[in-house]
């Protein structure tokens, strides 16, 4: 027989399973236990005492009727339940086949017994008694009991206590098989892992009692008012107030004030290190096993089919066991044929475990009624609420997390159990749902290895000698930046979580700021700073939704580089409407896709004065709202798949420079046009298809730069060499074999660019542009360098190399601001010259040299 440790180990589930179990399923755990105890008790109990004691009926004494039947009854019943010494007394009657009938008699029925009567009147009644001797040996007495035992015995009585074992454990498999399911099991103890985890976390702590130093904060906030406003926070409605729907971070106090910002409220715990990375851990195992585990409800109906399982199994031993309560009887009739053996056809047993076993019976059933309440009141609650869907509602109202989402399927159902061990489980466990909560982890984290002086080490020089900062893929803008007051450029890429906090306004020499794919949240005291102080903003992204609303708000702003997709459909979704409200803005990059020009640009024509847009070969058809433009002075249409020069440009009356880049342009007969446009000093049109340079080019007079390198020309007309102001001319990689002798007319000529043609024969007038600085002949087919390069004493740049020069003239050593840096030839041309030139050539004068590009 097993134990009750054995059998009750069956039961056992690991202990942190417990917070899974509510409290009907505890009790249906105690109920499972009681009711193995009975099995085991009824079980013990039967196969140490379980037995039959049968009497044979004898015939005569049936016959004679001497007795009504009810005495005789009474005269056995009387005999079986006396004590256990009387009982000992009647088996010695079957050892003892001598004894006298009187004797048995006077044991069978000592109720008979009147001592107050005399001796003699005894002595009668002993001599009529009806008893008589059975003759059977103890052997007989023993093969009738057993045979009686299967006879006569219901089958219940034999089996009860083997039956409630089983349905006992059925019914703890039914309650567990959820826990061991492998389906099931997996997620439940990744389950209950992360949530005791998530429970014990410091952050959880931390996080938690954030949020009620915030409320109390807010509370005081509330109570006192709002005393004092901080200096850059704008109180009236004016124009340059944010909308609702401009992405800010709004509070219902400000925490920083620029006269005496506020120190932020310290947290009760501190998180080091360590705990920040295991907290982060958990937020990324949260994420993933939710993905993993709402598109499922297999925990769910599991539970809900076990739970059946157990009301079918109720309903069906309440049926078929309370048949069987009558059933069990302590007298039983037995018949076992067996007369040839025994001499006696009929006998009279006596069950010594019936009234024991109906008892146990009883309690058995009273177990199994209330087992199966519980298990209908469970299907009641499985039924009565969606439990597929978990809301953190309350959650999100007690605490600052108003992000936390609800979730569905198996998730659900899990937290709906936590829920009914404790609803504390659920309260922080949701603080790792939150991407509120994660960002400020990761701010925490983030200010932990980005300290001060990390970021004073990555602080640079660019080009223009301002200190620069970038940084590139962090989980958020690091506090100790705001710190570096000195700062003149802020690069911000790649930061999906940046927050511009009001502590900005310390850095007062900051007039530049980059935002790449960094859709950046601001505070109010932080923008109204922005909108007084920023001059220049960079901002690059994939989606129009990235493009802080507050860009459009920046009224002091000068210049706004756009770089993105902006294509004709989103041009309805575009705030550019707002750039109107940009007073000051002078220069508007745009680089993009766009089909026209959006109308809305045109708000602020008005003001700018230098518009450019790269497009990324989408042909730039609909260019009308140029005309509105008339203080442009710079514009710039790259890469826009132009095929001639848009007439809305000959509007531009106070263009001063024109850069076409990258189109499709193959005539440029429209150039006579330009006549209008007395200001223009700079013509760009690199980079085209263009074939030939109508003789019209004379008519702008004032253009000092032209730009007609990549292009397909062949000759350069005499035109070109009337326009007297020309100070630089690119004509590069071309097909150009000639070049004309009329260049010597410019004598305001500085830059001279004719790289990657066909020259062969350089002319002798080039040299009188005595004021060349930059001369570019490489890769052409020259073979000799006439000594009058002497005459260029200005020159400081002299680029030769691809060509088939043989040897270098010596005259170069009297250009005295040439040196070696600026020489572009091959080694040993070089080495062709004298060794006085080339020592004067390496000689180092710190003059610098530019090429003019």
């Amino acid at each position: 027989m097993f134990t009750l440790a054995e059998v009750a180990s069956l039961s056992d589930i690991q202990p942190t399973y417990r917070i899974l179990k509510p409290w009907w399923d505890v009790f249906m755990d105690y109920l499972a236990v009681v009711m193995l105890m009975v099995a085991i008790f009824a079980g013990t109990m039967q196969l140490t005492k379980d037995q039959v004691v049968c009497l044979p009926v004898l015939q005569s004494t049936v016959n004679s009727r001497v007795q009504p039947d009810t005495a005789g009854k009474a005269d056995f019943t009387t005999v079986e339940t006396t004590t256990g010494q009387e009982e000992a007394s009647m088996r010695t009657v079957s050892f003892a086949p001598t004894v006298t009938p009187d004797i048995f008699l006077s044991r069978a029925t000592p109720s008979q017994y009147q001592p107050t009567e005399s001796d003699q009147e005894l002595k009668k009644e002993q001599k009529d008694s009806s008893g008589r001797k059975t003759n059977l040996d103890f052997q007989q007495y023993v093969f009738i009991n057993q045979m009686c035992y299967h006879l006569a015995l219901p089958w219940y009585s034999k089996y009860f206590p083997y039956l409630v074992l089983i349905h006992t454990i059925i019914l703890i498999v039914s309650s567990n098989f959820w826990f061991k399911y492998p389906k099931t099991c997996s997620k439940i103890e990744h389950f209950v892992s992360i949530l005791g985890k998530c429970f014990e976390s410091p952050w959880t702590t931390k996080a938690l009692s954030e949020t009620a130093c915030e409320d109390s904060e807010e509370n005081k906030q509330r109570l006192t008012g709002a005393q004092s406003l901080p200096k850059y926070v704008s109180t009236s409605s004016d124009e340059g107030s944010p909308s609702a729907s401009t992405p800010m971070i709004t509070k219902s106090g400000f925490k920083f004030s620029a006269d005496k910002p506020m120190i932020e409220i310290p947290s009760v715990t501190i998180l080091d290190k360590k705990d920040g990375e295991q907290a982060k851990a958990l937020f990324e195992k949260v994420r993933k096993f939710r993905a993993h585990v709402e598109d499922s409800d297999l925990i769910y109906k599991l539970y809900v089919g076990q739970t059946v399982i157990k009301t079918v199994k109720f309903i069906f031993i309440l049926c078929y066991t309370a048949n069987f309560v009558n059933t069990i009887s302590f007298e039983h009739i037995c018949n076992p044929k067996v007369e040839h053996l025994i001499g006696y056809t009929q006998f009279e047993c006596t069950h010594n475990m019936a009234y024991m076993l109906k008892k146990l019976l009883i309690s058995y059933i009273s177990l199994i009624c209330v087992y199966g309440f519980i298990c209908l009141y469970t299907l009641f609650w499985l039924f009565r609420i969606p439990l597929k869907e978990y809301s953190f509602e309350k959650v999100r109202e007690e605490s600052s997390f108003s992000d936390i989402p609800d979730v569905k399927n198996d998730f659900a159902f899990l937290l709906h159990m936590v829920d009914q061990y404790d609803q504390l489980y659920s309260k922080r466990f949701g603080v790792f749902l939150s991407e509120v909560s994660e960002n400020k982890l990761r701010g925490i984290s983030l200010n932990h290895e980005w300290t001060y002086e990390k970021l004073r080490q990555h602080v640079s020089r660019n080009a223009q000698d301002k200190q620069e900062l970038h940084l590139f893929m962090l989980s958020g803008v690091p506090d100790a930046v705001f710190d570096l007051t000195d700062l003149d450029v802020l690069k911000l890429e790649l930061i999906p979580e940046a927050k511009i906090t009001a502590k900005i306004s310390q850095m007062t020499n900051l007039q530049e700021l980059h935002l790449y794919h960094c859709p950046a949240k601001v505070e109010q005291t932080a923008f109204s700073f922005l909108r007084d102080h920023l001059r220049c903003l960079h901002v690059k992204f994939t989606d129009v939704a990235e493009i802080p609303a507050w860009v459009y708000l920046l009224k002091t702003l000068r210049e706004l580089y756009l770089i993105g997709n902006l294509n004709s459909e989103n041009n309805k979704m575009i705030g550019l409407e707002s750039l109107r409200e940009l007073r000051h803005l002078k220069i508007l990059h745009v680089k993009s896709n766009l089909t026209k020009i959006p109308p809305n640009i045109t708000d602020v024509a008005p003001h700018l004065t230098k518009l450019v847009i790269h497009n990324d070969g989408t042909k730039l058809v609909v260019l009308n709202s140029l005309k509105k433009m008339t203080n442009v002075a710079e514009l710039e249409l790259q890469n826009c798949e132009l095929e001639r020069i848009p007439h809305a440009i000959f509007s531009l009356s106070n263009l001063q420079e024109l850069d076409l880049k990258s189109n499709s342009i193959r005539t440029i007969e429209e150039i006579i046009s330009f006549q209008h446009l007395k200001r223009l000093t700079c013509l760009k049109l690199w980079h085209n298809k263009i074939v030939s340079i109508p003789s019209s080019i004379t008519h702008i007079k004032n253009l000092e730069s032209l730009y007609l390198s990549n292009n397909k020309l062949e000759t350069l007309p005499a035109a070109v060499f009337s326009l007297q102001k020309l100070r630089c001319l690119d004509v590069s990689y071309n097909s150009i074999a000639v070049i004309p002798v009329e260049i010597g007319l410019l004598q305001n000529l500085q830059h001279f660019h004719i790289t990657g043609n066909k020259v062969d024969i350089l002319p002798k007038q080039l040299f009188k542009c005595v004021k060349l600085r930059t001369l570019s002949l490489g890769q052409n087919c020259i073979t000799s360098i006439p000594d009058k390069v002497s005459q260029l004493l200005q020159l400081t740049y002299l680029e030769l190399k691809g060509n088939c020069l043989d040897r270098l003239p010596a005259t170069l050593g009297q250009c005295q601001l040439l040196r070696k840096s600026g020489l572009v030839v091959e080694d040993h041309l070089f080495d062709t010259l004298p060794s006085e030139v080339k020592e004067m050539l390496n000689q180092d004068t710190g003059i610098p040299f530019a090429n003019g590009i």
